[in-house]
C-alpha cells in the first residue's frame, strides 16, 4: 500500500529538526520519531538531542558561569568592592541552566505541531526499508511508513570498557548537565574537547578538578611543533596549540596526571571513588580518592536498536557511523543520514543543520545544492577559548607539501589582561597559507578570549577565499583581540625555516 508519509526522520536533534521542519515548508507530510533512552546512571531529557540537552547549550552556559567567576577576580583591579571569599552554589547554577534546557525541548515541539510536523516519542526500528517500527511508553505499538527517511540519530558517550568499575562508578557528559549537587572534587580521564571543557568550567566554579591524559590532547586539532636546526642551534618556532590551552588550564587551577591512564574504579564506605591508575613515566600505579568520575572517551553512534544490517544500510565496521555520499544518501535509495552518525564528517551542530536542510531543499525543493563541509569554523570552550577555522598546519603541508605553505603567528596581550594583571603568555595565534604572490589563506588558529566570536568574523572571508595580502589591509577595531589577526605581519615561518623572536 502507499506509505503514510514523505518523510520519516529518526532522531530527534539538531540535524533530524531542521530536515523535518524544512521538508514540512514545502508542503509534504513529515514525521519525527525520537526517544532518549537513559544513561546507565538513569539520566534522559526531552526532545533536540545532544547539542540542546548535554551539549552545546548546558557546556556554554556553565562555561558562562566560570568566566564570571575569573571576572569577579578582575574586577578588583578595575575598583569594585568584592567581598571574600566568594562562593559558588551549584544548584542555583544547574536549576537555572537545566530550566532553559527545558524550555528549549518544549518549544521544538510547538514548532514541530506548527509546521504539522507528527512526532513519535518511541524507540524505533526498522521491519524494513520503508517501514519503522517502534512501542510506546505505554505498550502500544506504532508502525510509521515513509517514502524517504532519514537517520539522525547522533551519538552517545563511550565507557572504557577496559576499566574495572567504570561504568558502575563513573559518570558522562550525559549525566553531568542534570546534576542537582555539585560533583564536588572531580576526574575526567581522556582529554577530548568535553573533557577540557568540562574540567575548565568545573575549575572555574571553585571544584578540585583533576584531568588525566594518556597522550597528547585535543587530538584532531592543531598540533603543529616545529624545530628548526640553523648553525648547529635548535629554534623553537612554534609551542603545539592544543598545549598552550592546556598549559592555561594548568595555570588556572586544572590539575593534569600526564601519562597516565587509569585500571579500576573502585567505591569506598565513604561513597567516595577511590581510582588506580598506571604512571607510565615513573612505571608504577598510583590511586587518590574523588567523589566523581567523568568519562571522556569519545562518542559512539546510536544505532544499536535501529536494525540496520537487517535492510542493508552500511556502516564502517570500526566506527559504526553509516557511509554515506555528498549527497548524503546511504546504500540503500531513499535512505539518508546526516550529522554526527556519518561517517567523515565533523561532529558539529551548525553542519548538522545545514546538511539536513539542504537535504530536505533537493528532496522537495527541486534544488541540487550540496553541503559543503570545507573551512567549517569550530570553538573549543576552554577557560582560554580555542577558535579556528580551515586546515591545521599539518594538513596543509600533508595536502600542499611543507615548500609550499607559509605560516604567520604571533603572541599577543589582551588590553583587558593588563589592569588585571592576569598571564597572557598563552595567547597566541596563527594563520596558515599557500606560498606564493596570492597567498590565500588555508586556516586560522586563535587562542584567547572570546575565541569563538573571533574566529566566526574571521570564518566568512577565508570562506570566500581571503587571502594574506587582503587580510593585511583590513582596518582593524581597535583595541581588540581579533584586531591582532590583522597585524600578523610581525613574525612569520616558511617550512621549517624560523624566525624567532626570543629563545
Amino acid at each position: 500500500g502507499k506509505n503514510e508519509y514523505d518523510l520519516l526522520v529518526v532522531g530527534g536533534g539538531s540535524g533530524g529538526l531542521a530536515c523535518a521542519k524544512e521538508a514540512a515548508q514545502f508542503g509534504r507530510k513529515v514525521a519525527v520519531v525520537d526517544y532518549v533512552e537513559p544513561s546507565p546512571q538513569g539520566t534522559s531529557w526531552g526532545l533536540g538531542g545532544t547539542c540542546v540537552n548535554v551539549g552545546c547549550i548546558p557546556k556554554k552556559l556553565m562555561h558562562q558561569a566560570a568566566l564570571l567567576g575569573s571576572a569577579l577576580k578582575d574586577a578588583q583591579h578595575y575598583g569594585w568592592s568584592i567581598s571574600q571569599p566568594v562562593h559558588h552554589t551549584w544548584s542555583v547554577m544547574a536549576q537555572g541552566v537545566q530550566n532553559y534546557v527545558k524550555s528549549l525541548n518544549w518549544g521544538h515541539r510547538v514548532q514541530l505541531q506548527e509546521k504539522k510536523v507528527k512526532y513519535f516519542n518511541i524507540r524505533g526500528s526498522f521491519s524494513d526499508p520503508h517501514t519503522v517500527r517502534g512501542v510506546t511508553k505505554a505498550g502500544k505499538e506504532t508502525v510509521v511508513t515513509a517514502d524517504n527517511i532519514v537517520i539522525a540519530t547522533g551519538g552517545r558517550p563511550k565507557y572504557p570498557a577496559h576499566v574495572a568499575g567504570a561504568l558502575e562508578h563513573g559518570i558522562t557528559s550525559d549525566d553531568l548537565f542534570w546534576l542537582k549537587e555539585s560533583p564536588g572534587k572531580t576526574l575526567t580521564p581522556f582529554v577530548f574537547n568535553v573533557s577540557l571543557e568540562c574540567a575548565g568550567f568545573l575549575t572555574g566554579i571553585g571544584l578540585d578538578t583533576t584531568v588525566m591524559m594518556r597522550s597528547v590532547p585535543l587530538r584532531g586539532f592543531d598540533q603543529a611543533s616545529h624545530i628548526s636546526k640553523k648553525n648547529h642551534i635548535c629554534f623553537t618556532t612554534q609551542q603545539q596549540m592544543a598545549s598552550l590551552v592546556t598549559e592555561h588550564m594548568e595555570s588556572y587551577g586544572t590539575k593534569f596526571l600526564k601519562r597516565c591512564f587509569p585500571t579500576k574504579v573502585e567505591k569506598l564506605k565513604s561513597n567516595r571513588l577511590q581510582v588506580t591508575w598506571k604512571n607510565a613515566d615513573l612505571d608504577r600505579e598510583e590511586t587518590d580518592s574523588f567523589d566523581t568520575v567523568m568519562w571522556a572517551v569519545g562518542r559512539a553512534p546510536d544505532t544499536k536498536t535501529l536494525n540496520l544490517e537487517a535492510i542493508g544500510v552500511k556502516t564502517n565496521s570500526e566506527t559504526g557511523k553509516i557511509i554515506v555520499d555528498a549527497s548524503e544518501a546511504t546504500s540503500v535509495p531513499h535512505i539518508y543520514a546526516v550529522g554526527d552518525i556519518t561517517e567523515g564528517r565533523p561532529e558539529l551542530t551548525p553542519t548538522a543543520i545545514a546538511a539536513g536542510k539542504l537535504l530536505a531543499q533537493r528532496l522537495f525543493g527541486q534544488s541540487s545544492e550540496l553541503m559543503d563541509y570545507d573551512n567549517v569554523p569550530t570553538t573549543v570552550f576552554t577557560p582560554l577559548e580555542y577558535g579556528c577555522v580551515g586546515l591545521s598546519e599539518e594538513a596543509a603541508v600533508q595536502r600542499h607539501g611543507s615548500d609550499n605553505i607559509e605560516v604567520y603567528h604571533a603572541y599577543y596581550k589582551p588590553l583587558e589582561f593588563t589592569v588585571a594583571e592576569r598571564d597572557a603568555t598563552q595567547c597566541y595565534m596563527k594563520m596558515v597559507c599557500l606560498r606564493g604572490r596570492e597567498q590565500r589563506i588555508l586556516g586560522l588558529h586563535f587562542i584567547g578570549p572570546n575565541a569563538g566570536e573571533v574566529i566566526q568574523g574571521f570564518a566568512l572571508g577565508i570562506k570566500c577565499g581571503a587571502t594574506y595580502p587582503q587580510m593585511m589591509k583590513t582596518v582593524g577595531i581597535h583595541p581588540t583581540c581579533a584586531e591582532e589577526v590583522t597585524k600578523l605581519h610581525i613574525t612569520k615561518r616558511s617550512g621549517l625555516d624560523a624566525t624567532v623572536t626570543g629563545c
